[in-house]
């Protein structure tokens, strides 16, 4: 018996590891000491002030199934690295390195090569080195044609800087930033909807998905495979736009898994607000901004509750940020696509997120 024979190719992962190393090395930054090679990667953090540093991991979930039905390994990579960076946005952190896991059990070495690529390419497009990771064979513990992705990112922001949320007051103005689709959530509900990516016929499933939607650009598969898209460049543009102390804007959201109503109240301070005995909502008004055709084809096909929806979906939305009514005009300056779309207000009841 050999490894090999028992599902692990060391020597395919070894020429997999040379071909991670040249991706890797084009997104090192001059901080990187080690990259791809030894046991752990080496970062020489400088030119900070007070630096804190914010860290977060995720995934890409079952859009993962989509991709593995259509052979499209090209975008996932690009998920995942723009989830992760999105997530440390929100406190106004810039990215600085980021580490990778693939899992599979008999992913191609192409495969494996398309899916770094993407988190390479994605890295080099904000300025993240791709420091390291981990490619794993594991025969029994996914099945055929399955994998696994998942992300771990590391960024930095001055301690005086820190966006976190806890100056938002009643009255402050709520401004949507557009989804380009469904970005990294929902997929486990969508798959069902439309019957992909459950372990049917896979020709059938694949004819699924080749199928064309009035409103759609593309096919079905094409609008599910569409890449999350990544907020750094326009949170940039508005940060440098208003640098001073405290940051503008005072809170963002990532509008990822739990949809508006689980995302969006997380930024708000806990307790009463300043200047009152009550805490804080957020409201939002229904078509103050478009959404995507693909959530409405999601809602008719599967019969799926209003509710239902903005509690898995963006809906649109992909980042809300929350800024003062004097504020809205110099963020829109930088980030003419920024939609109002509503305010904060005294919370009565329990709901944080009102939707009307």
């Amino acid at each position: 018996m050999t490894y090999s024979q028992a599902g692990v190719d060391v020597d395919a992962a070894a020429r997999l590891v040379d071909r991670i190393k040249e991706l890797a090395r084009a997104t090192h930054r001059p901080e990187v000491l080690a990259g791809v090679g030894p046991f752990s990667g080496l970062f020489r953090l400088s030119g900070y002030r007070d630096p804190v540093l914010v860290a977060s991991a995720d995934g890409v979930g079952t859009k993962l199934k989509i991709a593995a039905l259509l052979a499209r390994y090209d975008t996932v990579g690009i998920d995942l690295l723009n989830h992760c960076v999105n997530d440390i946005l929100t406190t106004g952190a810039e990215p600085l390195f980021f580490l990778d896991y693939l899992g599979s059990s008999d992913l191609s070495e192409e495969a494996k090569t398309a899916i770094v690529q993407g988190v390479a390419s994605a890295c080099q497009a904000v300025g993240c080195a791709l420091l390291g990771g981990e490619t794993a064979d594991m025969p029994d513990i996914y099945g055929r044609g399955d994998f696994d992705l998942v992300g771990f990112i590391v960024g930095v922001v001055e301690r005086d800087q820190i966006i976190d949320g806890s100056t938002i007051r009643e009255g402050d103005v709520l401004l949507g930033l557009p989804s380009s689709g469904l970005h990294t959530n929902g997929y486990s509900l969508v798959r069902r909807v439309f019957g992909v990516g459950l372990g049917g016929d896979p020709e059938e499933e694949r004819a699924r998905l080749s199928c064309t939607y009035p409103g759609l650009e593309g096919t079905l598969g094409e609008a599910l495979l569409a890449p999350h898209r990544c907020y750094h460049d326009v949170l940039k543009a508005i940060r440098a736009g208003a640098d001073r102390h405290p940051p503008l804007p005072k809170g963002i959201a990532h509008i990822t898994g739990g949809g508006i109503p689980g995302n969006l109240p997380r930024i708000l301070p806990d307790g009463p607000s300043a200047g009152s005995g009550q805490g804080l909502a957020a409201r939002l008004r229904r078509g103050s901004w478009p959404v995507q055709p693909i959530f409405r084809l999601i809602q008719e096909r599967g019969k799926v509750a209003e509710d239902e929806m903005y509690r898995t979906f963006n809906m649109g939305l992909g980042m809300i940020l929350a800024c003062a009514a004097a504020d809205v005009e110099a963020v829109r300056a930088q980030a003419p696509e920024a939609l109002v779309v509503g305010e904060v207000i005294a919370q009565k009841g329990e709901q944080r997120a009102i939707i009307d």
